[in-house]
């Protein structure tokens, strides 16, 4: 006697549905689970249109405010000098490397989360669900390089409007262009790895091109651009290179989709909760090898205190993008020295604390790794203040060797190099400590009250939690500033920075999360709340 069995399956097979209809059709699940509502989107998007005009509108006016405030260009540039035109179209170039960088980290053509997991595996074209993606990221790129250089050029070299508007739609066409042929270098099996590379190398030549350029006495007048004919004949080659990107969609690996989404939401998420540390983990981990040919023996490791340096070595040798930005940075305040209109003791300070503050962010990715691991410093048989004093060790030694660089041309400037470069090693231990300290510091408490800002609702108190590790540059370089608004290093002037680094060692050492008037408040709360004790 034999069982019926029941069958379960479609009995009917229909046509495989277009790749816009399963976008809509997602679209549409998200918007109607995630309970937001028309005018909740619209009322976003007003906000968003509003800030975006408030920050063009707060930037021209700085811009008209630098242009008003730069002095009249000289005649004749300076033996070993560089003209501010030069200066703005290195920073340009260099922008481009920044650019193809960030392409090659982030895709820039990728799938993640969701759509990595649901999409990928459809049998659909694969043109129509990656077609918005390949999209975004040089429709972005072309508005941001828009906008900056034209602040750039508008503010530092006053053109005429014309000729500004001239410059930022070439500036917005290349911009495209750099995204596009990253993401067709991705649709040819190029390695990601490779292609940041490639903009890391234009980044790091850019600066010695501004240099062999003083040396060479080269000077350019006007920042290069085309003429609108062949502005024309670019816009045509993009949108050209636009189709070819989009023709080769489904060639583009699933794996090399996934990893670039992965990165890029990795990315978008440490931006909106403004944790520069994941953020930084973000770009250097989504193009580092998963396997190398050669291995580290590591002999310099002799205990816990010198194994823990020489980890802390290896991460920093083995991390393309902070060896590029400590180069970079330790050039900026040395082309801005030779910059007739911006060598003045504004610029100069401005240019050393903002190049001091990236170049010292570079070298403390070992605390960072750290701090999002707490065993591999807990592993350790040291103190936990002796740890942190350890992680200060490469930091200080790297920035030793970029201080030098950068006093020596601080010194030039002023007249002093002796004196000045003296001044940067007694100032090396303020960047190690403010790179420890920004490191360790604790995450915003997203649970505390919200507070109205232009950025949108943030918790009271994040403003604090990013301060540290700025707070301890612009208060450890006290005596910095006041010999570059003076121009004169003397013994007291030495004496007074070797005190403020010790004290900044001493403050990035300390173990405590909050500060020094949080730890007053919580241990008078505590105070209060303990039972007295009465006599019976």
């Amino acid at each position: 006697m034999t069982a019926d069995v029941d069958l379960v399956g479609p009995d009917e097979v229909g046509q495989i549905p277009a790749a816009r209809s399963i976008r809509r059709y997602t679209t549409g699940a998200a918007n109607a689970r995630s309970g937001a509502q028309l005018g909740t989107v619209l009322q976003d998007v007003y906000y968003a249109i509003i800030t975006l005009a408030i920050s063009v509108a707060i930037a021209l006016g700085l811009a008209q405010q630098l242009r008003v405030s730069l002095p009249p260009a000289p005649d004749v540039v300076a033996p070993r000098g560089l003209s501010l035109p030069t200066l703005v179209t290195v920073v340009i170039v260099g922008l481009v490397g920044v650019l193809l960088s960030l392409a090659g980290r982030l895709g820039p053509i990728g799938a993640g989360g969701a759509e990595a997991t649901w999409w990928l595996g459809l049998p659909v074209d694969r043109r129509g669900l990656l077609r918005p993606a390949a999209r975004r990221l040089p429709a972005l790129a072309a508005l941001v390089g828009a906008v900056l250089v034209a602040l750039l050029d508008a503010g530092l070299l006053a053109d005429s409007p014309a000729r500004v508007v001239q410059v930022a739609v070439t500036s917005g066409l290349v911009a495209a262009a750099v995204v596009l042929l990253a993401g067709l270098a991705q649709s040819l099996g190029v390695a990601r790895r490779s292609t940041a590379l490639a903009g890391d190398l234009v980044l790091v030549a850019a600066p010695f091109a501004a240099l062999g350029s003083a040396l060479a006495a080269v000077h350019l007048e006007r920042v290069p651009t085309l003429a609108w004919p062949f502005v024309v004949v670019l816009g045509v080659g993009v949108a050209a290179l636009a189709v070819v990107v989009d023709r080769r969609l489904d060639r583009v690996p699933a794996r090399t989709l996934r990893e670039s989404g992965s990165v890029a939401s990795q990315a978008v998420g440490a931006m909106v909760s403004l944790d520069s540390r994941e953020l930084g983990r973000a770009l250097s981990d989504g193009t580092a090898r998963a396997t190398r040919r050669r291995l580290s023996r590591l002999r310099t490791a002799r205990g816990p205190a010198s194994a823990l340096v020489t980890t802390d070595l290896v991460v920093l040798r083995r991390s393309t993008r902070h060896v590029v930005q400590l180069v970079v940075t330790a050039l900026i305040p040395v082309l801005v020295s030779t910059v007739p209109q911006l060598a003045s003791t504004a610029g100069v300070l401005l240019s050393l604390l903002v190049a001091g503050y990236v170049a010292q962010s570079a070298t403390g990715e070992g605390a960072r790794r750290a701090e999002m691991v707490p065993a591999l410093d807990r592993l350790l048989p040291l103190e936990a203040r002796t740890v942190r004093r350890l992680r200060m060790v490469v930091p200080a030694a790297v920035m030793a060797l970029w201080s030098l660089v950068v006093f020596a041309a601080v010194g030039r400037w002023a007249g002093d190099v002796a004196g000045w470069m003296a001044l940067g090693l007694a100032a090396t231990p303020v960047w190690a400590a403010a790179a420890v300290r920004s490191a360790y510091r604790a995450s915003p408490d997203w649970g505390a009250p919200l507070v109205s800002t232009p950025m949108g609702a943030l918790p009271s108190g994040v403003g604090s939690v990013i301060a540290r590790g700025p707070d301890v540059v612009v208060l450890g370089l006290l005596p910095v500033w006041i010999a570059l608004l003076v121009r004169t290093v003397t013994p007291v002037m030495l004496g007074a920075q070797i005190t403020c680094a010790l004290i900044a060692v001493m403050v990035a050492s300390s173990i405590h999360k909050g500060g020094l008037l949080e730890r007053m408040m919580d241990a008078s709360g505590e105070q209060a709340g303990r039972p007295t004790d009465t006599k019976r």
